[in-house]
């Protein structure tokens, strides 16, 4: 239960964290400071060695760079808990994988009713699926004993099923023509990753010299970045015995340490440098466009009745139980709070619409405004509600 109660700590915390660099964007972006804040997301970076360079903005760097770090956390954690956690069995993962399901495919569907029509905006059907699990644990943390221990237990496997999904997305329907001789390389470095687990290798230096190859060659193959911090995780021994012949984790020791770095700095440097929406240039009636409408619903309709709506027919045709202590009124306030997409349902708009100005940033102020109007009902309702463990 430690584990689980570092990460719900660390998430918690991120959380309050994100509130106030994302307050700290919008000012930025629009106040006189703005022309400083764009220029600050378009520093150039380069790393070169020899004839291979990778040259990218400041931007570019965190979304595809900081970013695969955040998604190998995501591998880890995803890995030990199908091997060991709280999704080990089918009795466990039953619950928060329905909703899951039903919280992905419910707000595709709301978002794909009003964009349907239209071939570029299609393309975001992805964006309201997301649920980012720091904000909506940071609002769980505030309401203290009110929300019994089994309904966080419940949104983290949800999330974390959730983040699975938006993987599989990202790598089947965000990757662009990819090349032979990168994908040959990344081929090559997965498959010594995959030996060295074979061996039982401890050395986490190891796994990461050959993650680096992995990253730059998923990097210039195509196939989105994000995805080698994955597949570099689920290489990564849960168990091995060192050079002392002592049992260790390597699995657990690089999670236990990634945690602080993606929740304190990359989480929130992320949130900075995507969530700058500039409001003077963003009118009423552009709010109320196909895409923007669609991502808006999407997040605080659908992920609601995706969750609670899946999650009652599951509990009510005996698939799955109501999580311990808690009431229907509690469960549905969690899934709203679920519509919180945030982080990742931005992540996934940079993958969706590669022109930030092509909606004229209409799409970030939406996924904003879902998640704001998610969040503040969410909280609201378990507000109401009363765990029966503390009656």
């Amino acid at each position: 239960m430690k584990i689980i109660k570092d990460f719900i700590d660390n998430e918690s915390s991120s959380g309050i964290i994100l509130i106030a660099v994302t307050i700290l964007a919008l000012i930025l972006s629009n106040s006189a400071l703005s022309g400083l804040y764009e220029s600050f997301l378009h520093i150039p970076v380069e790393i070169r060695f020899g004839s291979l360079s990778i040259d990218k903005s400041l931007y570019h760097w965190v979304n595809d760079g900081l970013m695969a770090i955040f998604f190998l956390l995501i591998g880890l954690e995803v890995k030990r808990e199908i091997l060991q956690g709280h999704l080990s069995s089918v009795s466990q993962i039953a619950l928060p994988g329905i909703a899951a399901i039903g919280g992905m495919v419910v707000p595709a569907a709301v978002y794909l009713y009003f964009n349907a029509d239209s071939e570029v905006a299609v393309n975001g059907w992805a964006i309201p699926t997301a649920t980012d699990i720091a904000f909506a644990l940071g609002i769980l943390s505030m309401l203290g004993k009110r929300v019994p221990v089994s309904l966080k237990i419940f949104l983290m496997a949800l999330a974390i099923i959730d983040d699975l999904g938006a993987i599989v997305i990202i790598a089947i329907f965000y990757t662009s023509e990819l090349s032979t001789l990168s994908i040959t390389v990344a081929a090559a470095a997965l498959s010594v990753l995959v030996v060295l687990n074979l061996l039982g290798v401890s050395k986490k230096a190891a796994f990461f010299v050959v993650g680096a190859v992995l990253w730059v060659s998923v990097l210039k193959s195509g196939v989105h970045a994000t995805l080698a911090g994955v597949a570099l995780a689920f290489t990564i021994p849960l168990s091995a015995i060192d050079e002392d012949n002592r049992q260790v984790s390597p699995l657990k020791e690089i999670e236990h340490s990634l945690h602080f770095w993606v929740a304190f700095f990359i989480l929130p440097l992320f949130a900075f440098v995507n969530a700058g929406v500039n409001f003077q240039q963003i009118s009423i009636s552009q709010m109320s466009g196909a895409v923007p409408m669609g991502i808006i619903m999407g997040l605080f309709v659908g992920k609601q009745v995706g969750v609670f709506g899946f999650s009652w027919i599951a509990i009510k045709l005996n698939i799955a139980n109501l999580p311990k202590d808690s009431s229907w009124l509690q469960l549905y306030g969690v899934s709203l709070l679920t519509g919180i997409g945030f982080t990742m349902s931005l992540f996934i708009v940079s993958l969706a619409f590669e022109d930030d100005s092509l909606f004229q940033y209409t799409d970030k102020l939406a996924i904003l405004i879902g998640s704001l109007l998610s969040g503040v009902l969410g909280y609201a309702i378990l507000r109401m509600g009363k765990s029966k463990s503390s009656e």
